[in-house]
This record gives C-alpha cells, sequence and structure tokens, in this order.
C-alpha cells in the first residue's frame, strides 16, 4: 500500500458513496445526507470555486479534504481558506495519505492566492491536534465564539 501510486484530483460528485464509506469507518454512523449537503454545496460553480481533492489509488478513492475558499468574508481582506473534513480509509492511514492530500491542497490554495487556511480540531481529539502540528498549523489569533441556543 505504501508504494501504490496516488492520484490526488478534484472532488467530483461521483466521491460521495466512498467519501460516505470512509467517513463511516472513522465515526462508526452514517452521515450521507450530511456529505450529500456538503457536496452540492462545493460543486455550486455559481457561489463557489471546488478546492475540495480526493486521493486515489487503483480507481478507489481512499482519502479526502473538504475545505472552502474565502476572498472578504468576515472581515477578513486576504485570500483564506479552511478545510472543515478530512478523511482516510482505515487500509491507507500511516502511509502519509492526509499529510500528502494536505501538501497537495495547500499547494493549490497558494496557487489561488490564499494567504492563511483554518480548520477547527476538536478541544479533546489529540491525535487531530497532533497530525495538524505536524503540518506546520499552530492555533489561531482569532477566537472562535459559540452561543448555545436555549
Amino acid at each position: 500500500m505504501a508504494n501504490q501510486q496516488r492520484i490526488m484530483r478534484v472532488l467530483k460528485q461521483a466521491d460521495l458513496d466512498d467519501i460516505v464509506d470512509i467517513d463511516e469507518a472513522a465515526s462508526k454512523q452514517s452521515r450521507r445526507e450530511y456529505y450529500e449537503r456538503k457536496i452540492a454545496s462545493i460543486l455550486n460553480k455559481k457561489t463557489d470555486i471546488n478546492c475540495s481533492i480526493v486521493c486515489e489509488v487503483d480507481g478507489k478513492v481512499v482519502g479526502f479534504v473538504m475545505g472552502y475558499l474565502f476572498f472578504g468574508e468576515f472581515g477578513i481582506s486576504d485570500g483564506t481558506a479552511t478545510i472543515d473534513a478530512l478523511g482516510v480509509h482505515p487500509t491507507f492511514r500511516s502511509y502519509g495519505v492526509a499529510s500528502e492530500m494536505l501538501d497537495q491542497f495547500m499547494m493549490n490554495m497558494k496557487a489561488a492566492g490564499v494567504k492563511k487556511i483554518y480548520t477547527l480540531v476538536n478541544w479533546d481529539d489529540f491525535a487531530l491536534e497532533k497530525f495538524f502540528s505536524r503540518q506546520k498549523f499552530v492555533p489561531s489569533k482569532r477566537i472562535n465564539l459559540e452561543l448555545e441556543l436555549p
């Protein structure tokens, strides 16, 4: 698995089933409706530029990075991007697939004029925080605020 050729490409509608399977293997629940909405939003050419990518091995999607480009939102003048979903099939974990996808994502964002990439990690998800730290992500100067509605 480590030396199989990996192809990085832009996410397509046909990737839905593979993405749902990868996510379900990690989360132990099916979030098909969530990914249907997410992919529809990503592929909406009128409002967004598709910057999400997948990694294929032997024609099968084994990983994905989903994100968005922002130009001017939240009062931020520079181009920014977010990563809000990342997954790798369990069989392909520990082979650098996630790191390679992030490298490609970051290269694509740099080419698009993005200056910063943001992501959110749950406070107690130490493995994911460690992964992003190895990719040179650091705590942001921005504060993520929340309001729990009654």
